[in-house]
């Protein structure tokens, strides 16, 4: 598995992503209360870039007129056809067995930076 650094930690607050190039691959960093969680920037159904699209919620309706928006941040929908997939396992919404590729990512400290935590995106 090869590691690349992408930045500071600081550079994605909650709630916000930062799409990197690593190892040939466009990926999009997603902070999510705090975790962090990666995906690939590539839409399965025809190739959009995937976090270029919004980030929304899980919206869910028990009766004709009634929506309850779940999971606030977690859901990214594809900006050419509005496919939506699950940011932490990169899965669709609707037919989980169609995904894009999820990344493993860490944060680390260095002794020589104290307040700084730098983060490593994790490619097989």
């Amino acid at each position: 598995m090869t590691s690349y650094a992408i930045g500071l930690a600081s550079e994605i607050p909650p709630g916000a992503k930062k799409i990197v190039e690593v190892g040939g691959r466009s990926i999009g960093i997603y902070n999510l209360d705090g975790q962090f969680h990666a995906i690939r920037n590539l839409c399965p159904h025809q190739g959009a870039g995937l976090c270029e699209g919004v980030t929304a919620s899980y919206v869910t309706s028990e009766r004709p007129g009634r929506f309850s928006y779940e999971r606030e941040g977690e859901i990214v929908r594809c900006p050419w056809h509005f496919w939506e997939f699950d940011i932490k396992t990169g899965c669709m919404i609707v037919d989980p067995k169609t995904r894009t590729k999820t990344y493993d990512v860490t944060v680390e400290k260095y002794e020589v930076s104290v307040d700084e935590q730098y983060l490593f995106v994790h490619l097989k």
